[in-house]
């Protein structure tokens, strides 16, 4: 069952869409009409990898351009996905649904008043300028591919705007944190954030983002946005505590296995 907020902010959607598309770049941008074409050889990241409708408006012959997009994403060796938006035209939606398109992973985008958030008090941690270092401990925190090094190191790399690149490291253990913060004018995003699986609920979490908040704040920035899926809880409560709320939620779109 879909559960999103009634008559969402569209013009606080369009801006955090594309502070997101800044703060984590796809190495492919092509347009059709609105519809965004996003595609990264390198990585498998869905937000790097899929079609991103947005105008409502938009949605002239639908069953042609989406077997276009579908080539170009077979030419990259990845299925087609679709990312739904409040900025999707619902006859587009309509037709996925039709044609047995399934719906999956559902996220939702929250924000927060750097003026007024309470922070509490823990270790701060300094933001480093050492891309490989950081994605050496952010893969290692999610405990991914270490093959992905080159596609992660340069999606970080090209970022254009300012990023903090944070990690909590142990002598013995070696990372067990890692958040990366990226600051566009006004907006900071956390982009991404893992605590270690046997280190997860020991305050780590609170510690990192406290640090990565604070930096963003302390270059000007006054709202603080990211993205966690609807089925993390934990994470939804923690974001809360700090007085996070939601302003939208995304949910990506492919097609069914035939059996």
């Amino acid at each position: 069952m879909q559960n999103r907020i009634h008559n969402p902010n569209l013009p606080a959607v369009r801006r955090l869409e594309a502070v997101g598309f800044r703060a984590w770049p796809a190495a492919s941008v092509q347009y059709d009409g609105s519809w965004q074409v996003r595609l990264t050889a390198g990585h498998p990241s869905k937000r790097l990898n899929c079609v991103v409708p947005l105008d409502p408006s938009d949605y002239r012959d639908i069953d042609i351009r989406t077997e276009k997009a579908a080539r170009r994403f077979e030419a990259y060796g990845r299925a087609l996905l679709f990312r739904e938006t409040p900025l999707a035209p619902p006859q587009l939606i309509d037709f996925l649904r039709r044609h047995g398109w399934e719906r999956f992973e559902e996220v939702i985008v929250m924000t927060a008043d750097l003026s007024t958030i309470e922070m509490p008090d823990t270790m701060h941690h300094l933001p480093s300028h050492d891309v490989g270092r950081f994605v050496d401990a952010s893969l290692k925190v999610d405990a991914a591919d270490p093959a992905l090094k080159p596609a992660l190191a340069e999606i970080v790399s090209s970022i254009k705007p300012p990023s903090g690149l944070f990690s909590i490291e142990e002598p013995q253990t070696g990372p067990v944190a890692a958040a990366l913060c990226v600051q566009d004018n006004d907006l900071a995003g956390i982009m991404s954030l893992a605590v270690a699986a046997d280190r997860q609920r020991q305050g780590l979490g609170v510690e990192i983002l406290s640090s990565a908040l604070r930096w963003a704040r302390t270059r000007g920035a006054r709202t603080a946005w990211l993205q966690v899926t609807a089925a993390n809880e934990p994470a939804l409560a923690l974001y809360a505590r700090l007085g996070f709320g939601e302003v939208y939620r995304y949910a990506y779109w492919r097609r069914n296995k035939p059996e």
